[in-house]
């Protein structure tokens, strides 16, 4: 079959430009939204009587044929079909002849590949939002188990004061749900056909847009063709949110990292998601985590590319925006195994309590908590508070213990007013649940959290 574009040129086209200017090899990808975007298409036509209903049956047997062989293995893709549409044309003529030509009726390769690539992005978004909730249940159970746990709060990586470890992982179960939020939004404000907007000018055939995209389930159709065929924002939408997503995965890994370090010792990795040291046999890496957080500098490439591609670009169409699939096609599967591959580890990883508790009693971090102390009960300003605690904090330090194990002597000895009551306000878990504002780390505010989470993953 010949191509498209020897419309109008008529020499024999050079076999680089042939590899230059195909797609057929990454856009193949698309051939099942393909298919099913020309199965509504023919429908479509038929009802407004452009086409028969004959030629319709025929076409949608023999897209279902192609369908089958792909899937099947059977298929050969030809860098000569230039591109996954021209691809199925050409293999749908040798099918069934001539009707297969009807096919393209009222509609272009521009609106056709606006329409199929929106179709793979929007389902994008509904499967990475199934495997983030996936996620957020792995994060939930883990919570549910630790609402006591004590562990270091920590600010600039130093200890800060006294958190519970689900206070600290609901912190990412909060980031996660902003993520699935942004598909979500993405999903409904890009569910809209631009299917039947043709070339760049819509079409003088009697065409029913609201009839095809209704088969498609889309929501609606857009508004302006012109804007439509050059319309990549919805690409450019779920790279951003699959950016965000490994971002806030890689701060997660990072901690992971630093957590199954000798250092600290808080969590070790299954066998089943590390990996030995080729020479140093006492090492188990974490080089599930370390590649998660390298992965995300390969989805925030792929975001930038397309940023650069489309931001000089006059309307309509233009040949740049053939690349614009390779980088989505690649950030939707690495962000697809990072989900799969975390939860797993997640669910995975021995959590060490004793190695938490023992490092909550470096650092002082009941230090604030003596500060508030000497402010609410011996008429102290929180600066002059801020000032003695730190003296008191030094005087810890030189007698090598932690401030929670000061005595109620030690600690008059810089002011006679304090009471006894301030050894147990100093110890950690008073800490903790001393902090029962709303969104607090006290074990009756995250357990309000944590409900909070399990009701909303329940309407999903």
């Amino acid at each position: 079959m010949s191509k498209v574009a020897s419309g109008k040129t008529t020499a024999p086209k050079a076999k680089l430009l042939d590899e230059f200017n195909a797609s057929i090899m990454f856009d193949k990808e698309l051939y099942l939204q393909d298919i099913e975007g020309s199965i509504a298409h023919v429908k479509m036509l038929s009802k407004q009587n452009i086409i028969s209903d004959n030629a319709k049956n025929k076409i949608i047997d023999g897209l279902y044929v192609i369908q089958n062989e792909i899937e099947d293995g059977e298929y050969k893709f030809d860098i000569e079909d230039e591109d996954i549409h021209m691809s199925i044309e050409s293999r749908l003529s040798a099918l069934i002849g001539d009707d297969a030509k009807r096919m393209h009726t009222a509609r272009s390769r521009n609106d056709q590949v606006a329409l199929d690539f929106r179709m793979y992005v929007l389902k994008s978004n509904r499967d990475l939002v199934k495997l983030l909730l996936e996620l957020q249940r792995v994060l939930l159970n883990i919570s549910a188990k630790h609402t006591k746990t004590l562990l270091p709060g920590m600010t600039h990586l130093q200890h800060a004061q006294p958190i519970n470890f689900a206070y600290h992982m609901l912190a990412y179960a909060s980031m996660f749900k902003r993520d699935i939020e942004r598909l979500e939004s993405s999903y409904e404000r890009n569910n809209i056909s631009p299917i039947g907007c043709a070339a760049l000018a819509g079409t003088p055939y009697k065409t029913d847009r609201e009839y095809e995209a209704k088969l498609l389930g889309f929501d609606s159709v857009s508004i302006n063709c012109l804007d439509t065929v050059s319309d990549r924002d919805f690409a450019l939408e779920i790279l951003f949110n699959i950016s965000t997503m490994m971002m806030h995965i890689s701060r997660l890994s990072e901690e992971i990292i630093l957590w199954s370090s000798s250092e600290f010792g808080f969590v070790e990795l299954s066998d089943e998601y590390s990996t030995s040291s080729s020479i140093m046999p006492q090492k188990k890496n974490p080089d599930v985590p370390e590649l998660l957080r390298g992965k995300t500098g390969r989805v925030n490439g792929n975001l930038i590319a397309l940023l650069t591609v489309l931001k000089g670009l006059p309307l309509a169409y233009n040949k740049d925006m053939q690349e614009d699939k390779e980088g989505v096609f690649d950030s939707v599967k690495t962000a697809t195994i990072s989900i799969k591959i975390l939860s797993e580890a997640l669910k995975g990883m021995r959590i060490d309590e004793k190695a938490m508790l023992k490092a909550t009693k470096k650092g002082h971090l009941t230090a604030t908590d003596l500060a508030d102390y000497l402010t609410k009960n011996c008429g102290y300003t929180f600066r002059d508070a801020y000032k003695l605690t730190g003296e008191i904090v030094a005087f810890a330090q030189e007698n090598k213990k932690d401030i929670s194990e000061l005595n109620l002597e030690a600690l008059q000895k810089f002011e006679s007013s304090i009471k006894e009551d301030i050894i147990s306000t100093l110890q950690l878990e008073s800490s903790m649940n001393a902090r029962d504002s709303q969104g607090g780390t006290a074990t009756c505010s995250t357990l309000k959290q944590l409900e909070y989470f399990e009701n909303w993953l329940n309407t999903k």
